[in-house]
Order: C-alpha cells, then structure tokens, then sequence
C-alpha cells in the first residue's frame, strides 16, 4: 500500500493505494455521491484504496474533486513503474439496467480523454453532476493514460454515473494485470512506455 498527500489552499488530501488489492476501501471526503463513485473503482479494479479528504465544499465540490483526481492519477502512475509485463489496454462494456457504457484506457503515457454520451447535468446531494467529466479528464492526465467513454444509451442519471465509473474500474483491473505471456516485457514495440 502506497500512501500519498496533496496539500493546496483549496484541499487536503490522504491517499493510501495497492493496485494488486481486492477492492477493500475507505473514503471520508464529506461528498457522498463522490465516496460511492471511487467504491466502484475500487471494488470493481480490485483495487485497495483509502482516501480522506478536506476541501473547500463550502464554495463547492470542484477543488476536492479535481485534486482526488490528480493525486489519484499520479499515484498509480508511480505504481506502475516501467509497466513492464502489464496488459496495457483495457476495455470493458457494462449494462446497468436501461443504460450501457463502454469505457477503454491505454496505460501507454500519453494522455488523451473523450467523453461521448448525455449531457452529465444536475446534482447528486452536493456533488454537480458535471464534475465526474472534470473527474475524467484529471485522472487520465495525470495517469498519463488514454481513456475513452462512450454512454451508449441510457436514461437514469445516477445509473450513467455508476456504469461509467463500475466500468473504469474493470478496464483498469483489465489493464494493469499481469500478462502471463510477457512477464518483465514492455508492452510497446518502442520498448519503453513513460
């Protein structure tokens, strides 16, 4: 378990990660919608993560949300080191009742981030619908991964939302495990990926 900090004027956050865990997790970010939307990363990648969170909710949720992001991001990419052995890619298509999401990453270094689907509007509590997308694209900028989502269909915002994040959290598990057919090798043709 990795443990990491990011401390702003606008938020203070405790990350503690294993990406080679069983999705045990605990989160104490003051944002209820946000802690059930990292539960699906976290049981769904077989990730183990602890976050507490401290930001300025009083204004609104963007800080602590955008900086969950970052460190989030960031720490799994130190994780993963040199990503030798890994699958790399990952995708994984997921029905949650009237809505089907599909959600694709690309742990190669590069950053690249598209949303395609309804508008993510309103609120859950005190969390703006919108944020996930300010969520999104933070995480995979600082993972330095590709990722693409695609709502294919669906009505039920809080069944889009749980769909797209249950759905990040296999392409990742996906993505991270070992290939047992590469074992120590880069998974790029470059023989390094950063």
């Amino acid at each position: 378990m990795t443990s990491e900090a990011r401390k702003t004027s606008e938020t203070d956050i405790k990350l503690s990660l294993n990406l080679r865990g069983t999705g045990k997790y605990n989160f104490d970010t003051e944002i209820p919608f946000f802690d059930h939307m990292l539960s699906h990363i976290s049981k769904h990648g077989q990730i183990d993560m602890d976050v507490w969170l401290r930001g300025d909710i009083g204004i609104d949720c963007h800080h602590s949300v955008e900086d969950t992001a970052i460190l989030l991001g960031s720490t799994i990419h130190k994780q993963l080191g040199d990503k030798a052995g890994i699958n790399r890619y990952g995708h994984f298509t997921i029905p949650m009742d009237e809505v089907l999401t599909t959600v694709a990453v690309d742990l190669g270094g590069r950053f690249y981030f598209k949303y395609t689907g309804p508008k993510l509007e309103g609120k859950f509590g005190i969390y703006d619908a919108e944020l996930s997308l300010e969520f999104l694209q933070k995480f995979a900028l600082n993972a330095k991964m590709n990722l693409h989502v695609v709502v294919h269909y669906g009505e039920n915002r809080h069944h889009i939302h749980e769909s797209i994040f249950k759905g990040l959290g296999r392409a990742l598990r996906q993505a991270i495990a070992y290939d047992e057919n590469a074992r120590g090798v880069i998974p790029s043709t470059k023989g390094v990926l950063e």
